[in-house]
């Protein structure tokens, strides 16, 4: 019967039949299978020959949280243009199983193209919305690579597939994957070559057209093609960070790897700590050292850190804490998404704690915001936490190479003499505490110490009123300081108008391409990204005062006055008469359409109460 369906598609066009080549400007695919299917390889692949063809991408991925594995996806979006979200329909989407097809098909556009193992799956034979094609994916694979390897290799026969449906560069791609699979061995190689081979074989073209993405100009710098997590982590290397300590935790735990590796290279070290709390308590010492330290974790990690992260603000010691943020609280969603943590991240830890909170908005804004989170927290001796999240860490994106001799610091210990009367934590207008790292001369043998307990201008502990007023006061300065210097906001749209869609983190993308949508249509909207948390940046005041609605689209719950949390913060600032929420709690980043339909429905109830 399987075979029957395939001849008969086979039939529908005979071999002379012209090849039909449709142009595209870009093109969503989703795989869904199991995650043992290496579909996560195939989208890995598509994403890194995007970026050396000169194309945008833009990746999204699920994977199950348990470590038997299960149910996942890997959507890929290629284009010619700015990609600025993972897309919110699918135009192919390739059915590994039954369930894979039960639970995706929705996803798939109208008119869109669903190609399916023949061999596991059998689709509803009165969808007629979209195109249909069987490939006998698993016993081709099987014949390819030979009976021994059961079905193991099906993800490099659908890439394959895909390269010939998408008219990719074959040769460059083959290159790829030689390099990737050949420390595996040559049996390896051979396996791949073959399972590939026969998907590009496979001539799809016979039951629909070939597809080839509009031709574009020849970008003339070099692009890189990674995820967030590896732009953090050669962030934090190219800022002149050194030494690291780090526990293992989803979605964070690559960051680490990559440092472990690359670390040795360049004279550093990375440690993998038996607990959150040693990880930090270990980078604070560092940095206390004179080496400059960072420690990656996610929510339940920042939990544990806590302490010491007030320990480190007590103390004005320079220290960058990454959070990768996932679905909360307690364990939670392990590979899901979720912007809950800002909370944390501003006001953990009890007492008056000031710290610095960064927000990248893309993966290669990661690797940016990274570097400027080092020079950061050495200028004002502060702990600065880099708020990532689940979505962009497994993200792959394509963007122009960084100018590396530029942004490298070196952040060697400066152990000239100090003194006499050295005091690191003297009284200043600025605030900012200036270390002399262990080792350094004191002039007059009067050395400062380093404590969590309040402490005076040399940091001997020191429990008077009009001290403890002093130095929170000085502690606070700091943070005024840097605001005051802070790049002024700026809007994406007119400075003035109906709507005002405000968001920081990955939401990004999804917000611009939903203020061009609007727009298009006639409407008036415009959008406000925010990167500095803590504190907040010059000139948003008067970006809020130019807009009848605000709304917030962040991905956690809304208190009980319908605002998220960085809404909660906004309004808490700035007191705009209108500013509300547009959030999710589904672990799953925001689709274009939910936040038009967000916008629709709050301004429909706006216009009700006011009638």
């Amino acid at each position: 019967m399987i075979q029957q369906q395939a001849d008969d598609q086979a039939k529908q066009q005979s071999p002379s039949t012209p090849r039909l080549t449709t142009h595209v400007h870009d093109a969503v695919i989703r795989l869904a299978g199991n995650s043992q299917d290496g579909i996560q390889v195939i989208g890995g692949f598509l994403a890194r020959l995007a970026g050396r063809t000169d194309k945008d991408v833009m990746t999204y991925m699920t994977i199950p949280a348990t470590i038997s594995g299960g149910a996942s996806i890997y959507q890929v979006r290629l284009g010619t243009g700015e990609i600025l979200s993972a897309g919110d329909d699918v135009d192919v989407l390739v059915a590994f199983y039954q369930h894979s097809y039960n639970e995706h098909i929705h996803t798939l556009r109208d008119g869109g193209l669903l190609i399916y193992d023949l061999d596991q799956v059998q689709p509803a034979a009165d969808d007629t919305r979209h195109r249909a094609i069987g490939v006998p994916i698993t016993s081709l694979t099987v014949e390819a690579i030979g009976g021994t390897a059961k079905d193991k290799g099906k993800n490099m026969f659908v890439l394959g597939l895909l390269t010939r449906l998408f008219d990719l560069d074959r040769p460059k791609l083959e290159q790829m994957l030689l390099r990737h699979f050949e420390k595996k061995g040559e049996d390896v190689v051979r396996s791949v070559s073959d399972a590939f081979s026969a998907g590009y074989g496979y001539d799809i073209g016979k039951f629909t057209e070939i597809y080839h993405f509009e031709s574009t100009a020849t970008s003339a710098s070099p692009r890189v093609v990674m995820d967030g997590n590896q732009a953090i982590a050669y962030g934090a290397i190219t800022a002149g960070v050194r030494f690291g300590a780090s526990y293992p935790i989803t979605p964070a735990t690559t960051i680490m790897e990559i440092l472990r590796a690359e670390f040795p290279k360049y004279g550093g070290t990375l440690v993998q700590a038996e607990d959150e709390l040693a990880a930090i308590a270990e980078a604070c010492g560092a940095s206390y050292a004179g080496k400059l330290a960072v420690t990656s974790t996610s929510g339940p990690g920042l939990s544990l850190k806590s302490e010491a992260l007030g320990w480190a603000v007590m103390a004005e010691i320079p220290v960058l804490i990454i959070d990768v943020q996932r679905g909360g609280p307690a364990t939670g969603l392990p590979t899901m998404v979720e912007q809950s943590d800002l909370n944390i991240a501003c006001t953990g830890t009890h007492g008056d704690a000031p710290r610095i909170v960064l927000a990248p908005a893309s993966v290669e804004d990661c690797f940016y915001t990274t570097v400027e989170a080092v020079k950061l927290a050495k200028q004002y001796s502060c702990p600065v936490i880099v708020l990532s999240d689940q979505a962009l860490a497994t993200r792959v994106e394509a963007w122009a190479m960084p100018d590396l001799p530029a942004l490298m610091s070196d952040l060697t210990p400066d152990l000239k003499p100090v003194g006499p009367d050295f005091k690191p934590y003297r009284v200043t207008e600025d605030g900012i505490a200036r270390h002399a790292p262990p080792g350094t001369p004191v002039v007059d043998g009067k050395f400062p110490i380093v404590t969590g307990l309040e402490h005076n201008e040399a940091g001997h502990p020191n429990a008077q009123p009009a001290n403890h007023a002093q130095m929170i006061a000085k502690r606070r300065r700091k943070l005024e300081l840097l605001a005051s210097r802070l790049p002024k906001a700026t809007v994406h749209g007119p400075a003035e108008g109906d709507v005002l869609l405000v968001g920081w983190g990955s939401t990004q993308g999804p917000i611009r391409e939903a203020v061009a949508k609007a727009r298009a249509a006639g409407q008036s909207v415009s959008a406000l990204h925010l990167r500095y948390i803590m504190p907040f940046q010059p000139g948003i005041q008067e970006i809020l005062d130019g807009f009848r609605h605000v709304f917030v689209v962040e991905m956690n719950d809304q208190d009980q006055f319908g605002r998220g949390q960085l809404g909660a913060r906004l309004k808490s600032a700035f007191n705009h008469p209108d500013i509300r929420g547009i959030t999710k709690t589904e672990g799953l980043s925001f689709k274009v359409r939910e936040i038009l339909q967000q916008v629709e429905a709050k301004l429909a109830a706006s216009a009700k109460e006011s009638a």
